[in-house]
Formats: C-alpha cells, structure tokens, sequence
C-alpha cells in the first residue's frame, strides 16, 4: 500500500452562523490512537445535529475535534494500538464523535462496520447516524414490537425515511407526518401505510381517525413544542413517547399529565453523540445482528436524495435547511 499523505482537505465551521461559514481547508491527517483506525473517506453524510452545531449550540464531546461529521464511508487505510475485529483494506462505514467532513476520519473500531453488501459506498455512508439513531430510539427505548402502531413525524427525512423502512420490515402499521403531498406521497411509496400532510390537516384528528380513538404505541418525534401535548393526547394505552430532537424547542406552556397516569404512558428520549463508546458499541452489535442482514440484501437502504462534492458543502447544509430533502443529503469527498 503506498504511503499516506500528511495533509487533507477538510470542512471546518469558521465560528458560529449559517451555512456561510462553511469553509473547505487544509489540514493535518490524524494519527490514530487506541483502539481507533483511520479511514480514507469516499463520502460523508449531512445531518440535522451538523446544522445545530454549526450554529454554536451542539458543541462536539470533550475530546473530540471541532470539525463536524458524524458518520462516514470509506476504507480503513491505517491501525492504532489494540485495534481488533477490523483490518487495514476493509470498506466500513462507521458512526463517528466528530470529524467526519474529511477526506481523513479517526473511527472507533467498535464503531465500524462492514460497508453493506448490497450499498454503493455513498449509501453506506448515509447508514450510520441515522440506523444507529432510529434502531436505539424507535426498537430499544421504544420497545416498538410486531403488530403495534408507529407515528412518525418527518417521515421524508433521512430519520424517517429509515424509520418507515425498518418498522415496516419488523411488523408494525407506520403512520407518517410530512410537510406536502410530495413528500406524503414518498412516505406511501417507502412503506407507510398513512401519510398525514400537517400543513393541511390536524394530525391529531386524522391518527384518531386511523386508529378508531385508540391511538398509536409509539411516536418518534423530533419537533417537541406544541407537538409534546398533541402527541401525549394521542398515545394508545402503555404508549411510548420517543423525543430525539426538539426543532419547535423543549418547552410547552401546558401539558396535562393524567393521561401519563390514566394510560401507563411512557414519556423518553435520547441522545446519541454524547454516549459512552462502550454504550454505542452495544448499539452496533444489535445492529449487525438484527438489521445488516436487510441492509446485505437491500431490503433496507438509505434514499439519498442529492450528492454534493465536498467543495459544495456549503450548498448541502443549505438543502437540508430548506427542508426540502426526500431522504439523506450526502458528500463525496473524491477518494
């Protein structure tokens, strides 16, 4: 194998802001350290919590390096210390701290896992964050099981667009919220049973209607705000409430707990950067166990929407702040 090269191209946030300060540099190529390889990157996904720390409120983990991206493709092309399970020349995709808008990334080898048989580099590197994501939330705080009903909300987002594949693949009736016919029409077509357009309709009425009054078992939501109360109102009895995100903000000025107490309702939520490497190395393990088989035969895959070239990432971050994305938005960084 020839040598590496000592410098790369990157994407550095240059301070906090919009999509203006996205910036293409020249950096360093990081050594890895233990347990951590260093993976040549073929492409990178964009995603929402990318856009918040862009904006100064997602700031990385202690110890991780300011430049963003959280989940990546590529082949391993260097080993560090008590690295195990992984070898030099496997294609991987990986979900990674920080430091992904590179065409260099350290990974935690725990972390990577082999490149799906039947994805192109590019989908595989729109794998991880989400997968990981809709898999914790979704079948492990969620406990969303064969037969029960799950609400989606932002289905024709790259999180919801995985979450309708994978509860459709498992058992479950999807219902799905979206923004405009297109994008309820895109639901439909991934496997959602129902889409609710919410600029036209209440969604609130139309899954009571759905469901004859009884409500759905799970709802993963990323909105939070005036969602919170709408959504408690509709949980079926031993309902679950999964928070991931909170785009309209964490707080609401009313929400009546009875039906918390009345239905056994479960109200949760999560994180996944700030997690423990040996808690996101659990999560991988159920992965591989339970959903790279689909992803081997393309029974499940991410829908990438559009590809930009690492020079464009700029253009990227402000597609996915339109909102007006069908899937994932990726990058490519040439290798």
């Amino acid at each position: 194998m020839p040598a590496l090269p000592t410098k790369m191209r990157q994407v550095i946030f240059d301070g906090a802001g919009g999509p203006e300060v996205v910036k293409l540099v020249e950096a360093e190529v990081p050594t890895p350290g233990a347990g951590k390889v260093l993976v040549e990157v073929a492409a990178f996904g964009i995603n929402r919590p990318d856009c918040i720390q862009r904006t100064g409120a997602y700031p990385p983990p202690p110890g991780e390096t300011q430049v963003p991206g959280l989940e990546i493709a590529g082949r391993i092309v260097a080993l560090g210390p008590n690295v195990t399970g992984v070898s030099v020349g496997d294609e991987v995709c990986a979900l990674v701290g920080s430091g992904g808008y590179a065409e260099y990334a350290l990974a935690d080898a725990a972390l990577c896992l082999p490149r799906p048989k039947a994805l192109s580099m590019l989908e595989a590197a729109g794998v991880p964050e989400t997968y990981f994501t809709v898999y914790d939330n979704v079948f492990t705080r969620g406990r969303l099981t064969r037969g029960e009903t799950l609400l989606v909300h932002g289905g024709s987002s790259g999180i919801g667009s995985t979450a309708i594949q994978l509860a459709k693949h498992f058992g479950a009736t999807v219902i799905a919220t979206a923004g405009s016919a297109e994008k309820c029409d895109f639901c439909r077509k991934i496997g959602a049973d129902y889409a609710i357009d919410y600029r036209t309709q209440d969604f609130v009425a139309e899954v009571l209607k759905i469901t004859e009054k009884r409500g759905v078992d799970v709802i993963l939501d990323m909105v939070g705000g005036p969602y919170i109360p709408k959504n408690v109102s509709i949980l079926a009895l031993e309902g679950r409430l999964v928070q991931i995100a909170f785009l309209q903000g964490p707080m609401v000025e009313k929400l009546n707990f009875t039906p918390v107490m009345v239905k056994r309702l479960t109200l949760t939520g999560s994180t996944l950067r700030p997690r423990t490497l040996a808690q996101k190395a659990t999560v991988a393990a159920a992965l591989r166990e339970k959903v790279w088989p689909l992803l081997d035969t393309g029974a499940v895959k991410p829908l990438v929407h559009a590809t930009f070239p690492m020079e464009q990432t700029r253009q990227a971050h402000e597609l996915m702040e339109s909102s007006a994305h069908l899937g994932k938005i990726m990058v490519t960084t040439g290798k």
